[in-house]
C-alpha cells in the first residue's frame, strides 16, 4: 500500500501560482512536479476562491477572533491550574 503524500502550504501556493500564470499547461506543471493534474487544478481553484478574502474585512475579523480564542484558552488554563491548587489545599 502506498503512503499518502503531504504537501506544505508553501508548495501548494507555488504550484497554484504557476497554474494561475498560465505559462505552462496544468498537465505540464503536474508532470514537472510529479502530481496528478486534478490536484493542480484543485489547488488553482482554491487559490482563486481564497483570493477575494485577502481584500475583505472577513480576514481581519478572523485574525481578531483567533487572537481572542488564544487569550480565552490561556485564561481557561490559568483557571484550571488555580482550581487544582485550591482543591489540593481543601483535601489537606
Amino acid at each position: 500500500m502506498t503512503k499518502r503524500r503531504n504537501f506544505s502550504d508553501q508548495f501548494k501556493a507555488t504550484v497554484a501560482l504557476e497554474a494561475l500564470r498560465r505559462d505552462e499547461t496544468v498537465q505540464e506543471i503536474a508532470a514537472k512536479r510529479q502530481l496528478h493534474p486534478t490536484q493542480v487544478s484543485t489547488w488553482k481553484r482554491q487559490a482563486m476562491e481564497g483570493m477575494a478574502s485577502l481584500f475583505s474585512d472577513k480576514a481581519k475579523k478572523a485574525e481578531t477572533k483567533d487572537g481572542e480564542i488564544k487569550e480565552l484558552h490561556a485564561n481557561i488554563e490559568q483557571l484550571a491550574v488555580e482550581t487544582d491548587f485550591l482543591s489540593q489545599g481543601l483535601k489537606r
